[in-house]
């Protein structure tokens, strides 16, 4: 396994304290903040693959109701296969 650091801009501004609450109760290896009217979240995922990463990353989003709009990955993390 491979640790992949990357970070997704999702669809909607999160401000609500429960609603991040909830997000870091679920997920360990997140760090969600605003930046210029958006939420951004970086995570640390361990996982065989980046595509393996990056997928189960956008699918705990849309447990939550998210989406993706953008999605960052480390330079360190390409061709890290």
């Amino acid at each position: 396994m491979h640790t992949f650091d990357f970070t997704i801009t999702i669809d909607q501004l999160v401000e609500d304290l429960d609603a991040i609450d909830t997000f870091y109760g679920r997920l360990d290896d997140v760090s969600m903040f605003n930046a210029h009217s958006a939420t951004r979240i970086t995570f640390h995922r361990e996982a065989a693959t980046l595509d393996d990463a990056l997928r189960s990353a956008v699918s705990d989003l849309q447990s939550f109701g998210y989406k993706a709009k953008q999605i960052e990955v480390e330079p360190a993390c390409v061709g890290a296969e």
